[in-house]
């Protein structure tokens, strides 16, 4: 009886001990994930300010009609500000620049096609937190090729980056005023041109009868 009791008794242990041991599971996670891809687009007008060493200009994002406005003809200076904001390096960056139809490219990265106006640059490829800068220097079209029912307006130029894994666009605004021209000055009839007449008219009779004074 003694033996069968401690048989029964180990028989119960061991289940009690293998019981409350669970079995190893592996657990994999993920490690961070995959990288982030993003890029940032910069587009910034100009502000002139003409000083005794020339014009220097301060770039903003965008400038009013109750900011400095352009004439005709005046360049156009914009900066262009790209950075990669991915977690890894970005490849065969594209850089491309719509010009309004009164702004003309001057100078400045890249080739312009004319038929759909618009700059394009191989902006090449980009480390991670890498920016890069541009400037591009345009200039408004002249007076008469400008709209003849405004005289002050305002355009946007839109600028864009893109690549196969990220994409960003921008704006920037600037203002452009039409000269006015100066008309022919009508003099006006006031009491003055009333006595230059009046004494034309005395002069011609005075004539007229010294004349015939004489004939006579």
């Amino acid at each position: 009886m003694k033996k069968l009791l401690l048989s029964l008794g180990a028989l119960i242990t061991f289940f009690l001990v293998f019981s409350s041991v669970n079995p190893v599971q592996a657990q994999y996670g993920y490690g961070g994930g995959g990288p982030s891809y993003s890029i940032l687009i910069d587009k910034m007008v100009g502000k002139p300010s003409v000083n005794k060493g020339g014009t220097t200009y301060e770039y903003v994002d965008n400038l009013t009609s109750s900011d400095p406005r352009f004439q005709p003809g005046q360049e156009v200076m914009f900066q262009v500000k790209i950075k990669n904001t991915s977690t890894t390096s970005l490849t065969s960056v594209t850089f491309k620049d719509f010009v309004p139809v009164y702004l003309e490219p001057v100078e400045g990265p890249g080739s312009f096609d004319s038929t759909n106006r618009t700059i394009s640059l191989n902006a090449g490829d980009f480390g991670t937190d890498e920016e890069k800068i541009y400037y591009l220097k345009m200039k408004a079209v002249g007076q008469d090729s400008l709209p003849s029912d405004k005289g002050l307006f305002c355009i946007v130029n839109k600028a864009q980056v893109y690549n196969d894994q990220a994409a960003d666009d921008d704006t920037a605004q600037l203002c452009i005023e039409k000269q006015v021209k100066a008309g022919v000055v009508t003099p006006q009839a006031g009491p003055e041109a009333g006595l230059v007449i009046l004494s034309g008219e005395l002069a011609l009779l005075g004539l007229g009868i010294f004349l015939k004074k004489r004939v006579s």
